[in-house]
């Protein structure tokens, strides 16, 4: 069994090290996190590794999964090769060199494979693979995980590998084109990390009006489901209601201005979106021309 090798005790890493270890997909390896503490607690929640607190302590891996933050991706990848390229400038055949060579992979959505280029020039394949879904908590995603998207690209034969490894898990795997990398995570910010906000701003809203608090969570609550459920079953222009999509100029007018005396930047939230929602009314999308 092929042998899987983790830097970072994120929440991502700890969800898929996880599904992997029940599904018997990969052999856990090496754990490492700058905080040991970490490292301990993410080999005791998936069940299965070592958890060591010195990147250079760490094991030859078939593949070696990144999942830290994106702001250090980067760093991580050059410490890594740095001291995997010391490590074979002391093996003195090429067959061991070469067998040496692994895949490495991180999550970032934003970030594409290039960023891991540092272990590319020692003879690595790497690739990015972002899965579709809010990792809030280790506990909860890994029963959420199933048929999840994820958007996968980079070097042939490491996107193939960590694919067949995803798809063992109950991934829903797909390719991404190339350059498509920051257009996709913008999609994604914008239909999950977006909508907590608008309902923040709509509960801020009520209670700046004197609507009681129980009355806004019910009607928030019903509001952001049932719109959620219409997009679903109808399609957004479909589900699209509200002045804006009428046409009704005078009433968005009015609530522009209402919100400009609470939060000018929320006024400026409410104008775009508006907008933006007069054209997926007329046109059926919200880009321009």
């Amino acid at each position: 069994m092929a042998t899987l090798n983790i830097i970072g005790a994120g929440r991502v890493g700890k969800t898929l090290a996880h599904l992997i270890v029940a599904n018997r997909v990969l052999e856990i390896g090496d754990l490492y996190d700058s905080d040991s503490a970490h490292a301990r607690e993410a080999v005791e929640f998936i069940g299965a590794g070592r958890p060591v607190d010195d990147l250079g302590a760490m094991r030859d891996a078939d593949i070696w999964l990144l999942s830290v933050p994106d702001m250090q991706i980067a760093a991580v990848a050059g410490q890594l090769a740095a001291r995997l390229a010391e490590r074979l400038a002391e093996r003195r055949t090429a067959q061991r060199i070469a067998a040496s060579a692994s895949i490495a992979v991180h999550c970032s959505g934003a970030l594409d494979a290039e960023i891991l280029a540092p272990l590319r020039a020692i003879g690595w394949r790497v690739a990015s693979a972002h899965p579709m879904l809010s990792f809030a908590h280790p506990g909860t995603a890994v029963f959420q995980f199933e048929n999840t998207p994820c958007g996968i690209e980079g070097d042939r034969e490491a996107c193939s590998v960590w694919s067949e490894t995803l798809a063992a898990i109950g991934a829903r795997c797909f390719e991404i084109g190339p350059g498509s990398k920051t257009l996709y995570h913008a999609a994604a910010v914008v239909s999950s990390n977006f909508l907590p906000i608008l309902a923040a701003m709509a509960v801020e809203l009520w209670q700046a009006a004197g609507i009681p608090d129980p009355l806004i969570q019910d009607m928030m609550h019903t509001l952001t489901r049932n719109a959620a459920d219409n997009v679903v079953a109808l399609g957004p222009q479909e589900a699209l209601t509200g002045p804006a999509a009428r046409g009704d100029r005078a009433v968005v007018d009015a609530q522009s201005h209402a919100v400009a005396g609470w939060d000018p930047v929320a006024r400026e939230a409410y104008d775009a979106l508006s907008l933006l929602a007069q054209r997926l009314a007329q046109t059926g999308k919200v880009q321009a021309g």
